[in-house]
């Protein structure tokens, strides 16, 4: 994605989705001069004809069937969030010029019930992974996760992130697909552009997982961290899709109930003044930055 935006995201996705099958099924298995799948060899597994395949990844015919695009999605071996991902693309009107994004904010409800968990690190992001509210746990579990943090950015761009997540490598790698996920076919939303962007330029590793256009959707999951006064952590996590916000998402962690890690997490909440809750302000009330902890 560039700055201004893919002018042909159908025909970028259908690019990266091809060069990743290995071609087993192809009826040529001679010499190969590209990874994956060649255009014809999809077209022959979904049925279409390799001339309306060209044009489609070439951007001259943008209105697929929906029958059509299921069979590519198959001849690709796409899953059905990555199917759902196709048809979203592919769908999508041409882009107008955006409004500038009203500022994210978090009910009043939800911050004060986030704050009443003692014992269980919160965050809100919006769509774009922007911090919008957190508890003092999840600000103690890591500065990044303060209000006016960005997640994504944090990830790549921040050394921290590197020391306290044990599991960096396999964090990152599920962070883009999720990124993705969230945002949808909203692929110009001038926020997501302006985090592709500066990642893309500061991040090999972010390019080479962004270029596989992965989809995924990853809601529960394990955390390996590496706490500088709590020691070592084994966190679960859990992602829930606010009702109503047209994006924001509840992050919440939790350790196994007695668990060592449990014991560190209660010792982490002991070391925290109460004052540290101040940290939940709204977004709006912050510059963006880059920071956070990420699932």
């Amino acid at each position: 994605m560039t700055a201004a935006g893919d002018a042909n995201p159908l025909g970028r996705y259908l690019r990266a989705r091809r060069a990743l099958v290995q071609p087993d099924e192809a009826r040529d298995q001679g010499n190969r001069r590209v990874p994956g799948l060649r255009r014809e060899e999809v077209a022959f597994l979904a049925g279409i004809s390799s001339d309306y395949y060209n044009r489609l990844e070439q951007g001259r015919d943008r209105n697929p069937s929906e029958q059509v695009l299921r069979s590519i999605a198959r001849a690709l071996r796409l899953d059905e969030e990555a199917t759902t991902y196709l048809l979203e693309i592919a769908t999508r009107k041409s882009p107008r010029r955006k409004r500038p994004r009203r500022p994210e904010q978090v009910g009043d409800g939800l911050r004060t019930l986030i704050d009443s968990w003692p014992l269980t690190p919160a965050y809100i992001h919006g769509t774009c992974m922007d911090v919008l509210a957190a508890n003092s746990l999840a600000i103690a579990l890591s500065p990044f996760n303060a209000p006016g943090r960005n997640g994504i950015l944090a990830a790549f761009l921040e050394p921290e992130m590197r020391e306290l997540h044990q599991d960096w490598e396999d964090m990152t790698a599920r962070v883009v697909p999720y990124l993705r996920s969230v945002a949808g076919a909203d692929i110009d939303d001038p926020r997501l552009v302006e985090i592709v962007g500066e990642l893309s330029l500061r991040s090999e590793r972010f390019r080479t997982l962004w270029a596989r256009q992965d989809v995924k959707h990853k809601t529960t999951g394990t955390s390996l961290l590496g706490h500088p006064e709590a020691g070592p952590l084994e966190l679960h996590y859990e992602k829930l899709l606010v009702p109503g916000t047209g994006g924001q998402t509840l992050v919440t962690y939790h350790a196994q109930p007695g668990s060592a890690s449990e014991e560190r997490l209660r010792l982490l909440a002991s070391m925290n003044a109460p004052d540290h809750v101040g940290g939940t302000r709204p977004a709006g009330d912050r510059t963006v930055t880059p920071g956070h902890a990420m699932p």
